[in-house]
């Protein structure tokens, strides 16, 4: 890879990364509705890999917005330290089952999770 095609690689991941955290902040949502399916499309990153880069990113992104959420008295403590007992469980069952799927089915259930969320959504 040449030094302009490492430029314009860490300039996209920049944007994603911008984009994801603006995401995030707006709606509670981001990592992997966001920067997966960029990853994968945009900067044609493997899927496994993708999704670990993620969860990575996930947790600067909550350092980061959590104390201003937090600030603003929209943080339910007792709720997220219940959530966090199961998917600390569920994140680790995932990531060692995850390197077994081909990353085309996993790319294909991801894009019906997401779809069937964004369904979910619009109609609740």
């Amino acid at each position: 890879m040449n030094t302009s095609d490492k430029i314009r690689k860490r300039v996209a991941l920049i944007g994603i990364g911008a984009f994801d955290g603006l995401f995030s902040g707006l709606t509670g949502i981001g990592g992997g509705a966001v920067i997966v399916p960029l990853l994968v499309t945009a900067l044609k990153i493997p899927q496994h890999q993708a999704h670990g880069t993620s969860l990575a990113i996930i947790v600067l992104i909550a350092s980061a917005g959590v104390p201003v959420y937090a600030a603003q008295e929209s943080v339910d403590w007792l709720l997220a330290a219940e959530l966090a007992a199961g998917s600390i469980a569920g994140v680790v069952v995932g990531a060692k089952i995850m390197p077994r799927i081909r990353a085309d089915h996993l790319r294909r259930a991801f894009g019906v999770f997401l779809a069937l969320v964004a369904i979910r959504m619009l109609f609740s």
